[in-house]
């Protein structure tokens, strides 16, 4: 079932490089904003609840969704490179094993344990 999970992640990515192509943007956008939703993780600098609570905002499909309907809605290429950069570093992030954030800690995620604390 992993393999299953982790292949349909590796498949939305791809859809977002191909949704990409369709912008008439120049590539280096996309490589140079695909990890920007992990400033999110600044959060943690405010201890683990504040961290959590900004890294799923930048990191939950609700989110993502909400910016991609603005994005059709508004015919506006930004938001749709936002939407595409959203889904494409989320499906990146799943497919690699890393979840949104429980608030007790950055490793705790709801695909389970990361880290040095995977096998605890």
């Amino acid at each position: 079932m992993n393999y299953l999970v982790k292949s349909e992640e590796i498949a939305l990515f791809f859809l977002c490089v191909f949704l990409f192509s369709l912008l008439n943007l120049s590539w280096w956008w996309f490589f140079a904003l695909l990890l920007a939703p992990d400033l999110g993780m600044i959060g943690y600098v405010f201890g683990p609840k504040v961290g959590a609570f900004t890294y799923n905002l930048l990191h939950h499909r609700l989110v993502a969704s909400v910016v991609a309907l603005y994005a059709l809605a508004s015919g506006n290429v930004y938001w749709q490179l936002a939407a595409i950069i959203l889904f494409a570093h989320i499906s990146l992030d799943r497919a690699l094993g890393y979840g949104l954030k429980f608030s007790d800690s950055f490793t705790n995620t709801h695909l389970g344990r990361i880290g040095k604390e995977k096998n605890s």
